[in-house]
């Protein structure tokens, strides 16, 4: 995942004009990410409000993330594994929930292969499957339409989770999942191209960091935390850092409603 100016993968924020703050707390949320990390960098601290308020989340990863390394000798099966597991580890750090025997089910994986993610029949049907079976609320995922994204799995998530979303609204799309269909009564989709929405959090900071910090194998390559690989505990001065950043960014996604820290989204509230 390439860094911006930002020094954060999720990006600058574009020019935003006015905006709503805050839905009301949903009692189940489904945040969908292309790869393991996506989740907590585009809506961590909105997801752990929400937890808090007692809202159930769900997570669903999209690509096995075997590209997210910069050692060209990497063992990539055991690079799936391991950040499966820190998917978990973060997922338990954003909703306050660790140790519970669910883990499993609050936490899904679709597999397919990093950088080659597409918006295919197949594809669409299985996050359709999640989104009948889940019957979220709120559905949060990646904005297809920013412009200059670089990465294609972003793009591929963003069309694929909305036209999942189509297809689990309307009965007759996948109708061998013998499931009822759903439609969730919003969208949030970060990395916003024509940001209309923010979520308050103040608060939250530290809570959304240290889901990112377990994601200990993207520490160097997105986080800019150097550390020996067996060491557990980020270096203080890396981690006070890049918490600096992650404070800035929700500073300035803020600002524009008067809030000292808030993650922005565009808004779809017809689904």
């Amino acid at each position: 995942m390439t860094t911006t100016a930002s020094g954060l993968p999720v990006g600058d924020l574009p020019a935003i004009g006015p905006v709503t703050v805050d839905l009301p707390v949903p009692d189940s949320a489904l945040a969908v990410g292309a790869h393991p990390d996506d989740i907590e960098f585009g809506c961590g601290a909105t997801l752990a409000k929400w937890a808090a308020a007692g809202c159930r989340i769900y997570h669903l990863v999209l690509t096995d993330g075997s590209k997210g390394s910069w050692d060209p000798g990497c063992d990539q099966a055991e690079l799936m594994a391991r950040r499966r597991q820190e998917c978990r580890s973060a997922a338990e750090v954003l909703d306050g929930r660790a140790g519970e025997s669910d883990l499993h089910d609050r936490v899904r994986f679709l597999d397919r292969v990093d950088g080659e993610l597409v918006d295919g029949v197949e594809e669409r049907r299985g996050v359709a499957r999640v989104v009948r079976t889940l019957r979220p609320a709120v559905v949060l995922g990646h904005d297809p339409w920013r412009r200059y994204r670089l990465h294609p799995d972003h793009r591929a998530a963003g069309f694929l989770t909305l036209d999942a979303l189509v297809a689990a609204r309307d009965p007759h799309f996948f109708p061998e999942l013998s499931l009822d269909p759903h439609r969730p009564r919003a969208v949030l989709l970060f990395e916003a191209d024509q940001p209309d929405h923010l979520e308050d959090a103040a608060g939250f900071t530290s809570t959304k960091v240290e889901a990112l910090l377990r994601h200990r194998s993207q520490w160097q390559s997105t986080m800019g935390i150097e550390a020996a690989p067996d060491q557990a505990t980020a270096p203080a001065a890396d981690r006070a850092r890049f918490e600096a950043k992650v404070a800035r960014q929700l500073a300035a996604h803020g600002a524009s409603a008067g809030l000292a820290a808030a993650e922005a989204f565009h808004l779809i509230d017809d689904v």
